[in-house]
């Protein structure tokens, strides 16, 4: 097997491919242009959303091509793959917008860049807006439509589950639509290889099936693994929901403490899959004189530095370990997530669920009165007791507090003149 998807396969992101041997061989030749697509359809993506961009950033290292393909067009319909109900419909701005921050989120695995060391495939960012935008619908019916056979699309996974649940006719074009895609990328960037989770099986083989009877060429498909954890939770959830790249909506502190929390069976799976580490050093970890909480350590650290850059992973190292020792430092406090309030508003007393509910620790004060009254609620190690409690500028020490729920999660409020 070729260098490159042998990595892959060690590294455990390979689910199924549409022919080994042939990609293998076109891969021994030449650098392959792939891609593979994301939708926009929020301004963060999450972890879950990232392993196909970890395959890319091992094949790009290899020499081979990457186009991450932003779906600026296929959001405004909805890819019904892997989904229970009907995505809700965005703008054009709205996509726009999303499109922009993804783009800087995939750049911390993806190299950009036009500088690349030596040996490593040169990388693009598309939007296939750009040549769906101004499609003619009639034209593409023509042309493409004839091309499908609604027997065959029914065979899929994905359109199966769907039908079971109702699938809009708006969604059923969106197969065409990425096959489409895919044509349009062969044709004029000369790429053989769409990637991509497994759920995405029934689309990328439909591609490649419209590239032979169009253009008689042979492309192939590569899908990965859909990441579970050991507890069979969806990968990149957490108890306060996806945990997003975007430092705004899941801070790097909270993002470490992910990771390191990790359960005990997932660490090494985890550390193969989303780590740049050599998997001679990860083997180490695996040995039983290891204690597991260092390997964890290592694996929150790598994968804060890849994604929130080194600076922001030592800080919320620093904070987690004075925690977990029983102090914190000054830059230890640094690292956790904060929010800012006028000291104003503390000298007239705000209530104990109020102020949780400002935080990342409750969602709701329904969730902050739940807290408090299952004993979990505290602020500068004084325990919150009663779910009437008004916290005032006593509660606070050197103007800020900080708030835990539970043993693991902490929040710091910095209270301003």
């Amino acid at each position: 097997m070729n260098k490159a998807l042998q990595t892959l396969q060690d590294r455990g992101f390979i689910k199924q491919c549409t022919d080994y041997e042939g990609l293998s061989d076109l891969m021994d030749k030449e650098p392959v242009t792939f891609y593979v697509g994301v939708d926009p359809t929020g301004r963060s993506i999450h972890i879950g959303h990232m392993v196909p961009f970890f395959a890319m950033h091992h094949l790009q290292e290899a020499g081979h091509n990457p186009i991450a393909l932003v779906g600026g067009g296929t959001s405004l319909i909805g890819d019904p793959s892997g989904k229970s109900e009907m995505r809700m419909m965005l703008t054009v701005e709205q996509i726009r917008q999303n499109s922009a921050s993804i783009k800087d989120q995939l750049g911390t695995v993806v190299d950009f860049s036009d500088s690349l060391g030596e040996g490593k495939g040169h990388a693009t960012m598309l939007n296939n807006y750009d040549w769906l935008g101004g499609l003619n619908y009639i034209e593409f019916l023509r042309d493409i439509g004839k091309h499908f056979s609604v027997n065959r699309m029914l065979t899929f996974e994905s359109y199966k589950q769907r039908l079971e649940r109702g699938l809009s006719f708006i969604e059923f074009n969106y197969q065409l639509l990425q096959s489409y895609d895919f044509l349009t990328l062969f044709r004029d960037h000369g790429c053989r290889l769409q990637i991509g989770g497994d759920d995405q099986w029934g689309n990328i083989v439909a591609g490649i099936e419209l590239i032979r009877k169009v253009e008689s060429a042979e492309c192939f498909g590569l899908t990965f693994n859909l990441i579970t954890r050991a507890d069979g939770h969806k990968m990149g959830k957490s108890e306060k929901g996806a945990v997003f790249l975007n430092p705004e909506m899941y801070s790097p502190y909270d993002f470490y403490q992910y990771w390191r929390n990790v359960n005990d069976a997932d660490v090494i799976k985890f550390m193969k899959l989303f780590t740049f580490l050599p998997l001679e050093e990860i083997a180490t970890y695996e040995k039983s004189s290891v204690n597991i909480n260092e390997a964890k350590e290592r694996l929150a650290f790598e994968q804060t530095k890849i994604i929130h850059g080194e600076s922001e992973a030592e800080k919320a190292r620093d904070a987690a370990k004075s925690m977990f020792g029983g102090g914190l430092s000054a830059e230890a406090r640094e690292g956790l997530p904060t929010i800012s309030i006028p000291m104003a508003s503390l000298e007239a007393g705000i209530g104990a669920i109020e102020l949780f509910a400002m935080t990342d620790l409750c969602k709701t004060n329904s969730d902050a009165r739940r807290l408090i009254s299952q004993g979990g609620a505290t602020i500068q190690d004084r325990k919150v007791e009663d779910v009437k409690q008004v916290i005032d500028a006593s509660w606070a020490q050197q103007g800020e507090m900080i708030l835990k729920a539970g043993k693991k999660r902490y929040f710091r409020i910095v209270f301003t003149s």
